[in-house]
């Protein structure tokens, strides 16, 4: 039989969504007239916006003619929505891409997971913790770390603490590194980097000759209009980072799977005899080779959200969630609970009772208040002490849910 790749056996032993959704399942099963309330994973729950709906209509329809079909489509993404993405996104923040520059894929997950296939196995990884938990996977199954320690953290990372004694602001690293992984608005933590901090980011990955890879799949969320939405906002940016969105949470194409990474022509990474090479052409030859894109009708849907139609519903769908996230906040406060995030963010970040771990504190919603959360814990060492429930459900769930919760606080 064919040696497996052993990496995979120094990953933890579970998916952190994966178990979540073990121990809710176990739960229902047992209680089958349980009510649950669910503010774990960050799915969203508002139906699509019309505009994107009659997009995928118009697309379809195409596809039941020979003179309109579309097969197979560019490997990166169709012009149509690129040049979309680079006039809206960025151009509207003073921030030049060129289309060749904007890749667009099925998922912000996939491109969190596979960007790391650009780097040399011995790169040296620095994590934000807590952070989400693909970026640490997916660097552990190519084989950059040993198994994880009995703190959690595995044995070969740099670990970023992110912790309210530091406003979940990640100091620089004492060492050198060559991919550091950043995502603002934060999940879990809901925290914003400012432009100053996420300057000293960009000066630190230059002067290191590091890669920034910046999540920013919920920029949407930002309301501080002195927080930067982009990186590339920032000077020099340009020649040390890749950037990632989603339009999972901003269009709620949680379902449609769309997202795309930013890989601009100046960054560069450099050969053991140390040639420099460009990662938008590695990029672009493993995407090549990799994937086919998304499909025609859901680029088609995805550029809907860019017509004036699209934007305002787009934002109305946010600014949903935000007000979700304002009730969350307001609630567990008011219960006595220490909460941070749900500002700039659709996710609220809580600190669990004193001397209760982030999986106790899980079990116990679980079991008295019926509501599903996630640990803390789950996202890095960080974590603990820590849990998160996210903005997406319905309006009257999180409502429900934080009477839930305060009403268990109170018995």
């Amino acid at each position: 039989m064919p040696r497996i790749n052993e990496a995979f056996l120094n990953l933890q032993a579970s998916y952190l969504f994966a178990e979540v959704k073990r121990r809710s399942q176990a739960y229902r099963e047992a209680h089958p007239d349980a009510r649950l309330i669910d503010l774990g994973i960050g799915d969203v729950t508002l139906p699509l916006p019309p505009a994107v709906v009659r997009a995928l209509e118009v697309a379809v329809g195409e596809q039941a003619s020979a003179e309109t079909l579309k097969g197979y489509g560019p490997y990166i993404g169709y012009e149509f929505l690129r040049g979309e993405i680079a006039a809206h996104d960025f151009g509207t923040r003073d921030v030049k891409l060129g289309a060749d520059e904007i890749f667009v894929s099925d998922g912000g997950k996939s491109d969190a997971a596979n960007i790391q296939e650009l780097f040399a196995q011995d790169s040296v990884v620095a994590l934000m913790d807590p952070a989400y938990p693909v970026y640490a996977d997916a660097n552990v199954m190519a084989g950059r770390s040993r198994p994880a320690d009995s703190t959690g953290r595995y044995a070969d990372f740099v670990y970023l603490p992110c912790t309210a004694e530091n406003d979940f602001q990640p100091a620089l690293p004492d060492r050198h590194v060559d991919l550091i992984y950043l995502c603002y608005p934060n999940n879990p933590t809901g925290a914003v980097m400012t432009r100053g901090a996420l300057g000293r980011w960009v000066d630190y990955a230059r002067a290191h000759e590091a890669v920034i890879v910046y999540d920013a799949a919920y920029e949407a969320y930002i309301r501080d209009s002195d927080i930067p939405h982009s990186i590339y906002e920032i000077e020099g940016a340009r020649e040390v980072a890749i950037e990632s969105r989603s339009f999972s949470k901003s269009a709620g194409f949680t379902g449609l799977r769309m997202a795309y990474t930013v890989v601009p022509r100046e960054a560069q990474g450099r050969t053991a005899d140390g040639r420099a090479v460009s990662l938008n052409q590695l990029w672009l030859r493993r995407q090549s080779t990799k994937s086919n894109g998304p499909p025609y009708v859901i680029q088609r849907a995805a550029a809907a959200v860019y017509t004036p139609e699209g934007q305002q519903q787009v934002r109305a769908l946010i600014d949903h969630y935000m007000e979700n996230a304002r009730i969350i906040r307001a609630g567990l406060e008011a219960a006595g609970l220490t909460v941070y995030g749900g500002r700039n963010a659709p996710y609220i970040w809580i600190r669990t009772p004193a001397g209760v771990s982030s999986w106790d504190f899980f079990d116990r919603l679980l079991a008295e208040a019926q509501v599903i959360g996630v640990p803390g814990s789950g996202f890095g060492p960080s974590g603990e002490g820590y849990f998160r429930v996210t903005a997406f459900g319905s309006r009257a769930q999180s409502a429900e849910a934080v009477e839930r919760i305060a009403a268990r606080l109170r018995g």
